[in-house]
């Protein structure tokens, strides 16, 4: 076990070593907040409008419908119907999400090639991976603690919010870390729903590219030694925005946590 984790590790540092021995050279600040036309800058505001949007619809969505599965629906054939549709979206390619979202929410309800459209269709996409984890954070909460709640008075939504989610919440946070992280490496529905214009997007209404279609057209258009460590500049960065979303949300669960402490205490 300790040989098999300690793979897990060497993998993870050989590749991120691999990636900025490659760029080196070309990662600089320049290349990377320097003018809109040269730099990757529209990329990262583009992936970070994609991820942000994405998530603020399906990490409600997701969380809600995992208590319902869980907390009031457990075993019935409504939660069997709902995990039989869950399960069969999780193995929907993503090619099909993206069509889905290039025709509904682009053409049909006349959104365009823009950010929200990419939001709308991740969000479906990541769904399953939010629902399936947060109901495995609520199975690790003992049942003594719903009973102690409900046998003091509390009504079972209370008992839900204030005795169940604070010890689930790191699998709700390792949900959302997922769902941010498989949007950040989706091409094919980013390509077909956001589009590949390269400018700087200012609101979730407008197209753009993002740093996993960016890397795409580098790899493939990438002839000389120069252009591949481009490629390899771009996905330096797209690391980097990975570990910064992850730490973003753990910080924001952080802050969530001691509010509620205190609020607690108080």
């Amino acid at each position: 076990m300790a040989i098999a984790s300690l793979a897990v590790g060497a993998a993870l540092i050989g590749i991120i070593a691999y990636i900025i021995v490659q760029s080196a050279g070309m990662f600089k600040l320049s290349v990377i907040l320097g003018p809109v036309s040269q730099s990757l800058l529209p990329m990262i505001v583009a992936t970070a409008w994609t991820v942000v949007v994405s998530l603020a619809i399906a990490v409600p969505l997701g969380i809600m419908t995992a208590i319902y599965l869980h907390e009031y629906a457990f075993k019935s054939s409504i939660s069997r119907f709902l995990g039989l549709a869950i399960d069969t979206l999780a193995g929907i390619p993503s090619i099909i999400y993206g069509l889905f979202g290039l025709l509904f929410f682009c053409r049909f309800l006349h959104l365009g090639q823009s950010i929200i459209a990419g939001g709308l269709t991740l969000s479906i996409m990541i769904l399953p991976v939010i629902i399936r984890t947060t109901e495995e954070a609520l199975k690790t909460v003992p049942d003594s603690f719903r009973e102690g709640s409900l046998s003091l008075g509390a009504t079972k939504f209370q008992t839900i919010l204030h005795v169940v989610l604070p010890p689930a919440m790191p699998g709700i946070l390792t949900a959302a870390i997922l769902g941010a992280g498989r949007v950040v490496g989706e091409s094919a529905p980013v390509l077909l729903t956001v589009g590949i214009a390269r400018n700087l997007p200012k609101t979730i209404f407008e197209s753009g590219r993002t740093l996993t279609i960016h890397l795409y057209y580098l790899t493939k258009e990438a002839i000389e030694v120069d252009d591949f460590a481009h490629a390899f500049t771009a996905a330096a960065v797209l690391i980097v925005v990975v570990l910064i979303i992850n730490t973003a949300v753990k910080l924001i669960y952080r802050g969530a946590a001691g509010s509620g402490v205190a609020g607690n205490t108080d």
